[in-house]
């Protein structure tokens, strides 16, 4: 992914930080009947003596795990908060009129080796690890302890584990960094007054770059 410095989203920690924040991931790989997509949420795990890595998995259906070979150098996309940018909101419109559309957005793409276990044990931790993730906080969580053994064992039958290591990364936060400070009140305002939670959000990433750049 191109990624010019001013848009670089920052160290290893930060970009993290947005792929945990952001979990629903697109794995690319070219495998033997070429390119092959899938979208599936994932889980951030240190493994020891290999570094960071995230697990998921895939419906046994897919043929994506049976065209892709085990340690296959492949691609996981992670998408964050994004939104259109009209120039109307720049200031620099009224002064010289040399404005054009673009848009906001941030974006992490991960490379790495995957590989698809399918060892019980693994899958059940999965599985497990993925539930608590996102029913933690919940005032009634579900856990996977509350379903019957046997279903959990025929729901573990129709799936194959997915285990991504990494080994770099591109991180692209383009959240009008290169306009006047003029421009980005202007983006500012537009965007929070929208009524888009998304736009929203969008709002907010651009304010908290506000007066710097992006290490």
């Amino acid at each position: 992914m191109y990624v010019p410095p001013l848009f670089r989203m920052g160290e290893e920690a930060e970009v993290m930080a947005f792929c945990r924040a952001h979990p629903f991931a697109l794995l690319v790989t070219h495998g033997r009947d070429g390119l092959f997509a899938t979208h599936l949420p994932v889980i951030l795990k240190e493994v020891e003596g290999t570094g960071p890595a995230f697990f998921g998995h895939v419906a046994k259906a897919n043929p994506h795990w049976r065209n892709t070979d085990e340690g296959a150098e492949a691609l996981l996309v992670f998408t964050g908060p994004q939104a259109y940018v009209t120039p109307s909101w720049y200031a620099t419109k009224k002064e010289t009129a040399k404005v054009v559309p673009t848009w906001n957005y941030a974006s992490v793409h991960v490379r790495g080796r995957v590989s698809w276990p399918t060892e019980e044990a693994f899958l059940r931790q999965n599985l497990a690890d993925l539930t608590d993730r996102h029913e933690s906080g919940r005032d009634h969580p579900w856990a996977l302890s509350d379903a019957p053994d046997d279903f959990v064992a025929m729901q573990m039958r129709a799936i194959v584990g997915m285990q991504f290591a990494v080994s770099s990364f591109d991180a692209k936060l383009k959240m009008s960094q290169n306009r006047p400070a003029a421009d980005v009140e202007g983006v500012v305002a537009g965007l929070s007054a929208s009524g888009d939670p998304a736009d929203a959000a969008v709002a907010e990433l651009v304010e908290s770059l506000r007066g710097g750049k992006v290490s």
